[in-house]
């Protein structure tokens, strides 16, 4: 009977790491959402609180972590299980550094002296492209769709093609000492793609044991 409550307790904290995970999944993509629209339609006030926000998703990270450490401690899993434990590392660091790069885009916004004045077209789509690949990635988390993650893989070419837009786009446009700042903004957008790819990668390995073999970018 002590075996069947133990293992039962060990489940639940295992679906607890999972559900806190999914946590800081939605507030890294509200993060990364609420960051751009501050920058597009030059809020200040919600720059200013997604940097604020940044701490709850830092806060989130930690306890995930402890949670993983003291899961390995007492139960000291194997298998599937441990897959879940070490995911949940790698996967809540790409979110912490989404979580970073939202803030990063908020304080740039926060900085300006006056809102950009020119057609921003491909920034918008690298950042819908962007956070739809978080969206994804948490959802085929949470799911264990491994068909989705595929999806997001496959969706940072279209992101790498983005960027690379995006970086014309800017130098078509004479912005004065505003093209710094708009080319931090755009490689962030695009980390933030590639950190989702990460997910999705990640996410694969959790279900199926097998690890993607990434292509180094040049």
């Amino acid at each position: 009977m002590e075996n069947q409550v133990t293992r039962k307790a060990y489940i639940e904290d295992l679906a607890r790491i999972q559900e806190k995970i999914v946590e800081m999944g939605i507030a890294a993509e509200t993060a990364a959402k609420n960051s751009i629209k501050a920058l597009l339609n030059f809020d200040k006030k919600l720059a200013a609180q997604v940097m604020e926000n940044d701490d709850i998703i830092d806060q989130l990270l930690i306890e995930t972590e402890d949670a993983c450490i003291l899961l390995i401690a007492k139960q000291q899993p194997i298998a599937h299980d441990l897959r879940v434990i070490a995911t949940s590392f790698k996967i809540s660091t790409d979110l912490e550094r989404i979580g970073d790069h939202a803030f990063d885009i908020a304080r740039i916004t926060s900085n300006l002296e006056k809102p950009f004045n020119f057609d921003k077209s491909h920034i918008k789509a690298l950042s819908d492209c962007a956070i739809s690949m978080i969206n994804m990635s948490i959802k085929a988390y949470k799911n264990a769709d491994v068909n989705l993650a595929e999806k997001v893989c496959n969706e940072d070419d279209n992101a790498d093609s983005l960027f690379a837009k995006t970086l014309t786009e800017i130098s078509d446009h004479t912005l004065a000492g505003a093209v710094p700042e708009f080319v931090f903004i755009s490689r962030y957008l695009e980390r933030i793609g590639d950190h989702a790819t990460n997910i999705a990668e990640w996410v694969i390995y959790l279900e199926t044991a097998e690890r993607m073999r990434k292509t180094k970018k040049i």
